[in-house]
């Protein structure tokens, strides 16, 4: 059981930048977005930021300076195992499945922010990371303001001054 003595301080948010992660769901993406605006925060979403002629890992690395970040699984991808390959479509056991640049980026803000600073939003069928221990999902079917007071509350503990 966790007491005042074994939980970490967490030192207040050092900016208002938050870095959205996200895969081919525009509409979630924008939704998020609006929705970190609407609260005081500032998104950073990669594809908005200037290249200055960097790699996309440089860039990544560059914008990745913030205090918290969100990651949206959607069901961009379809996977099935290999032992399936032979058989009929409709018989083949699928899997949906976020991009593998999020996944990517997921472990990424995992081990630069740790967990407590990683908001992770998913929508859909989409197969949930199963090696990340401790993680909360928080999922919603519509938009993101269904997990928006769960977000809110999240932030505030990570020292975001949300009104």
């Amino acid at each position: 059981m966790a007491t005042q003595e074994n939980i970490p301080h967490r030192p207040p948010a050092k900016t208002n930048n938050v870095f959205v992660v996200h895969g081919h769901d525009e509409i979630a993406k924008t939704n998020l977005e609006v929705f970190l605006h609407e609260i005081g925060l500032a998104p950073v979403v990669l594809h908005r930021q200037a290249d200055e002629g960097l790699t996309i890992i440089e860039k990544f690395e560059k914008y990745s300076d913030v205090g918290y970040a969100f990651i949206l699984l959607t069901p961009d991808e379809i996977s099935y195992i290999k032992a399936d390959e032979s058989k009929d479509d409709d018989a083949r056991q699928k899997e949906y499945r976020a991009r593998p640049n999020v996944i990517f980026e997921f472990g990424y803000f995992i081990g630069k922010l740790g967990r407590s600073r990683v908001c992770c939003l998913y929508t859909g069928d989409v197969s949930l990371p199963g090696d990340v221990s401790g993680m909360i999902y928080k999922k919603f079917a519509n938009s993101i303001e269904e997990v928006a007071y769960s977000i809110i509350k999240d932030l505030k503990a990570s020292g975001y001054a949300i009104a």
